[in-house]
């Protein structure tokens, strides 16, 4: 097991490295705050809002930043060695085809958390300015940490099934895009109207949105939890599945 834990691991920093040696990591991160500055302070209303809170201004719009930039980030793991041809090379070295998911999905995860990481300006400024609850603070970024990982693990699943980096980005977008809108209330609004009530919970309890909500509250729910870890171990399991089978073709 520590074999293989330090496999992990080795091919993790490796592909960590590998976002920092490329000016494209940057481009993002500094995209990514800019961003987040933009719609917190000029779209979110901070200052208008008079209450020293991110819940809204800031937490509130990272399922729509995410909806892009995770697959941005994503969409090159697994199509690019399909394109370079590296896949089958990489499949045949001495490690488990797990071992070689699950140290990319941490790679893109921990930069991911890093960019996140550094909006703490933000939290900067609003205790500057007022008293936020930092329970609230806490739990959005917990939220936010895993909604990015699901879109990802999302992201590396459909990554894996083309070389083609355009359509790997597209297909996710698409597919985070639905995750959202069967929680969103205007549509769970809509539902209600016509379909029975099982049915509109289930739909909401597929969504990312609903679950993200209560951790943007400062609300930690082991069922939230639950949730999001179904959908990122259940991402990496189905991207198994689809490399054991460019494997045995």
């Amino acid at each position: 097991m520590n074999d293989a834990l330090r496999h992990v691991w080795t091919i993790a920093k490796r592909e960590l490295g590998g976002y920092f040696n490329s000016p494209v990591a940057y481009v993002f991160i500094v995209i990514f705050l800019l961003l987040n500055g933009f719609f917190t302070f000029m779209l979110g209303y901070f200052f208008e809002r008079g209450q020293a809170s991110l819940a809204e201004p800031f937490f509130s719009w990272h399922p729509w930043l995410y909806l892009f930039l995770v697959p941005a980030v994503g969409m090159r793991l697994w199509a690019e060695e399909r394109r370079s041809g590296t896949l089958e090379l990489l499949l045949t070295m001495p490690i488990a085809p797990w071992q070689a998911i699950v140290a990319k999905f941490l790679a893109s995860w921990i930069f991911l958390g890093i960019a996140l990481a550094l909006t703490f300006p933000i939290v900067i400024t609003t205790a500057y300015l007022g008293d936020p609850d930092r329970g609230t603070v806490i739990g959005g970024y917990i939220g936010s940490f895993l909604l990015a990982g699901a879109y990802l693990g999302i992201t590396e699943m459909v990554s894996a099934i083309t070389r083609n980096q355009i359509i790997a980005f597209i297909i996710s977008v698409v597919i985070c895009f639905l995750m959202i809108l069967c929680g969103w209330e205007p549509v769970t609004n809509l539902l209600v109207t016509w379909a029975p009530e099982r049915v509109v919970d289930l739909v909401k309890g597929l969504s990312t949105w609903y679950h993200y909500l209560a951790f943007q509250r400062g609300v930690v729910d082991f069922r939230d939890l639950l949730y999001f870890a179904s959908v990122i171990g259940m991402s990496l399991f189905a991207t198994g599945v689809v490399l054991r089978g460019v494997r045995g073709a």
